[in-house]
């Protein structure tokens, strides 16, 4: 008995773990991300590319767009305000790395 419970709860944490690590660019899709960037050129904000190759080098960056990507701002790109995203702490996170592994 023992033997199967550890084995449903491995097994929980599997798909736990498997429903975060989602296809970030499918996440970006579905957040609405690419109605304003792509990734390789500006459409309404920046390319994905250029916003890696600002912040290329930058220990802070992931928690810097993170933050940007659910509260919003303006003035880094330009005039146009990017607006707040309903996501989670982590789906912000895992955008952010998503966006700085952009070349």
């Amino acid at each position: 008995m023992k033997v199967m419970m550890s084995l449903l709860a491995a097994a929980g944490v599997l798909l736990a773990g498997s429903a975060m690590a989602a296809n970030p660019a499918d996440l970006a899709k579905s957040k609405a991300c690419m109605a304003c960037h792509a990734i390789d050129k500006k459409l309404v904000g920046p390319a994905y590319k250029d916003v890696a190759a600002k912040y290329k080098g930058d220990k802070g960056a992931v928690a810097k767009l993170a933050t940007k990507i659910q509260k919003g701002g303006s003035g880094v790109w330009g005039s146009m305000a990017m607006p707040a995203n309903a996501v989670t702490d982590a789906e912000a996170k895992q955008l952010a790395e998503w966006v700085l592994a952009q070349k």
